[in-house]
């Protein structure tokens, strides 16, 4: 049973910490088809809760974009990296930088829709992002994975293949959430915390990676394989659990 009270500490008062967070597999179920999650309104209490209790030192570091995290949480609206990191809104109400779609992305998308969208593979468009989602039809990952990395080697440089739990994305390199944590920790109300981030997926590892080396708690939520991750957690429900232990209203500073 995890201990939920860990690992934080708690001689740190609340405007000392920063929290990042995944969404899908982290603090939604994963679904068949990316629209098919639901987001209930006890969550999105909780994550106001969080925003407000942190002075706004809380962002969603998503492979979703800006747009359909805004669509999912509606009407709560938190910073955002999106895409990786390839999209960034650094205040609830500010201005989105917004990655466009490239020509070849799109070209690629219809192809492999083509050969593979006539049944429960989905091809999802993100802008310079491509993901190809298996879930429903595992068998098909394995040959979805195929297409992808024969597709890379067709590309201009400046792409790369990233292996998830039930898919593959093809991204460019600068589309890492990493790099989208270490700019919210140059910025305001996040500059000088120690930071949290909670991930599920192998493009979570880089963000791991970013908070170990700023001395913050990295966690992987249904750790599966190796992982820099410092701790982890059973599934989204020990997920959110945690956070309303350690950062929800009965939380006690």
């Amino acid at each position: 049973m995890t201990d939920l009270r860990l690992p934080l500490a708690p001689d740190l008062p609340d405007e000392q910490w920063a929290l990042f967070l995944d969404i899908d597999g982290t603090l939604l179920e994963h679904a068949a088809h990316p629209d098919a999650v639901f987001v209930g309104d006890e969550l999105r209490q909780l994550l106001g809760g969080i925003e407000r209790r942190l002075g706004g030192a809380l962002a969603f570091i998503t492979g979703r974009s800006v747009s359909a995290v805004d669509r999912l949480f509606h009407p709560l609206k938190l910073r955002v990296a999106g895409l990786y990191g390839l999209e960034h809104r650094l205040t609830p109400d500010g201005q989105v930088d917004i990655a466009d779609a490239p020509a070849d992305i799109a070209a690629l998308a219809d192809e492999i829709e083509a050969e593979l969208g006539g049944g429960k593979v989905y091809v999802e468009r993100k802008g310079p992002v491509l993901a190809i989602h298996t879930r429903a039809a595992p068998q098909l990952l394995a040959r979805a994975t195929q297409l992808v990395e024969q597709a890379l080697t067709q590309l201009p440089p400046g792409y790369r293949v990233i292996a998830g739990n039930a898919g593959v994305e093809l991204m460019p390199l600068e589309a890492v959430k990493g790099a989208a944590i270490r700019r919210f920790m140059e910025t305001p109300p996040f500059a000088g915390r120690r930071p949290v981030f909670l991930g599920d997926d192998t493009s979570d590892e880089h963000g791991f990676e970013a908070i170990n080396e700023a001395n913050g708690i990295s966690i992987r939520v249904k750790p599966r394989g190796p992982t820099v991750a410092s701790y982890g957690l059973g599934d989204v429900t020990e997920a959110i659990a945690w956070l309303e232990a350690n950062f929800g209203a009965a939380r006690v500073s």
